[in-house]
């Protein structure tokens, strides 16, 4: 990106009031050239004014060193121009003097004022030069040719430098401006750039969020019936062999379930065709949002592409429970219908990782789960008894993480959905979410 505003001002390395040590040259320069103009011009005026010779040049040298403070104070500078006028020196001093001050960002009231000035004491200078002149030489050219040659010459020394000061001075406020107004786009998309960064690192902090959750909520339950399963079959192994070979059967059936849903989810993790993070190649910042905004449409696509599981698979999911041993009850309210895929998937997995949560905690209590279709929500609910105090699936030791209520709760809110949880009066623990239905 290019650099622009304060990259572009000098820094001060000059003397005094000068930004650049090339200014102050400059000045010096025409300080002492103005001053030797006028310290030549001295001469002729002590003639005239009858002082000595080197007074006029003493007086000629400090009315044109005044000059070199022509950037600092220009106003200074035109005054004593027009001071001198009178006494016919100070030629580079006013042409300069006037330029200078018109380039300035004094108030063009001030400007014009001086201006004025200027101009009438040059035209009174030159109107009585003029007609001096023609008298010594006794000229006879008309009588308008003293206030025409007197308005051209006070013109000519005038209005050149006052009109180009005007130009040079609303040329650098014009870059100026635009220096300013490209310094504030500048950081404006510096700004834009860092909120996309923002808004990409938080896009992918929410997919590693989803990517776990769901990990979480394939492997956990699938798991933790396979450790359920695999405790009771080391228990009647020997005391039961054909339900010892049934249960190995179910272990072997949720083992092959949960790969098969591992093996969708890593299918949508590889199907963006990306080839790793061996190599990164960097984008500008302003595309960054860009980016963002096509991985996240084209992560919707895939895992709309991939089929999570609805609520006409509850039965299954329940049965499988009731499979490792826990005596489970459901009920439906409502009439059934379809919901959107993300309600059926959202309510599936809460009664699934309540039914774990109660496999890790609460094995062999006795659950209910309710479900209850109305008009324009969906609301389930598992709910467990107290444990009993021997159970034969208490040797399974199932692992708890802590994210299984997160997890769930961070779903229903997804949606728009309320989800409490908590211990009940009796002992046991419940689980209950509402999700609108659009």
């Amino acid at each position: 990106m290019t650099t622009t505003g304060e990259d572009h001002v000098p820094a001060r390395g000059g003397p005094w009031w000068w930004d650049r040590r090339r200014g102050a040259v400059l000045d010096v320069g025409l300080a002492v050239v103005s001053a030797f103009e006028c310290a030549a011009e001295g001469v002729p005026f002590a003639r005239d004014a009858g002082i000595p010779w080197a007074a006029g040049v003493v007086f000629g040298l400090l009315a044109g060193s005044v000059l070199v403070v022509r950037r600092k104070w220009p106003i200074a500078v035109v005054l004593v121009a027009i001071a001198v006028t009178p006494a016919q020196m100070g030629f580079l001093m006013g042409i300069v003097g006037l330029y200078t001050l018109a380039a300035s960002e004094l108030p063009r009231r001030i400007i014009g004022s001086l201006a004025g000035m200027s101009l009438l004491g040059t035209f009174i200078v030159m109107f009585v030069r003029v007609r001096q002149d023609m008298a010594r030489d006794d000229l006879d050219l008309g009588d308008w040719f003293v206030p025409f040659a007197s308005i051209t010459a006070s013109l000519g020394v005038t209005a050149p430098p006052v009109l180009l000061g005007m130009y040079v001075g609303a040329r650098r406020r014009l870059m100026e401006s635009l220096r300013e107004r490209a310094d504030s786009l500048e950081r404006e998309l510096q700004l834009l750039a860092e909120r996309a960064e923002e808004r990409a690192e938080w896009a992918r902090n929410e997919e590693r969020t989803r990517i776990a959750r769901e990990m979480h909520d394939v492997v956990a339950h699938r798991v933790s019936l396979m450790v359920v399963h695999a405790a009771a079959l080391q228990a009647v192994a020997r005391k039961d062999p054909e339900k010892a070979v049934k249960n190995a059967a179910l272990v072997g059936d949720m083992g092959r379930q949960a790969l098969t849903e591992l093996r969708e989810m890593l299918g949508v993790l590889r199907s963006g065709g990306e080839s790793g993070p061996r190599e990164r190649p960097s984008v500008p910042l302003a595309a960054v949002g860009v980016a963002a905004a096509a991985a996240a449409s084209r992560a919707e696509e895939d895992e709309g592409r991939a089929e999570g599981p609805c609520l006409s698979e509850l039965d299954e999911l329940i049965g499988q429970s009731a499979a490792a041993g826990m005596v489970v009850a459901l009920s439906v309210e409502g009439e059934e219908r379809s919901y959107a895929r993300e309600v059926e998937q959202t309510a599936f997995r809460v009664v699934q990782e309540a039914l774990t949560n109660v496999h890790k905690h609460a094995a062999g209590a006795k659950t209910y789960v309710r479900l209850a279709h109305r008009v324009s929500e969906i609301a389930m609910q598992v709910e467990n008894e107290p444990p009993p105090e021997v159970s034969s699936a208490s040797s399974a030791r199932l692992p708890s993480g802590g994210n299984g209520l997160v997890g769930m709760k961070e779903r229903v809110t997804a949606l728009g959905g309320v989800f409490v949880s908590g211990p009940t009066d009796a002992g046991g623990f419940r689980v209950s979410a509402v999700i609108p239905a659009s």
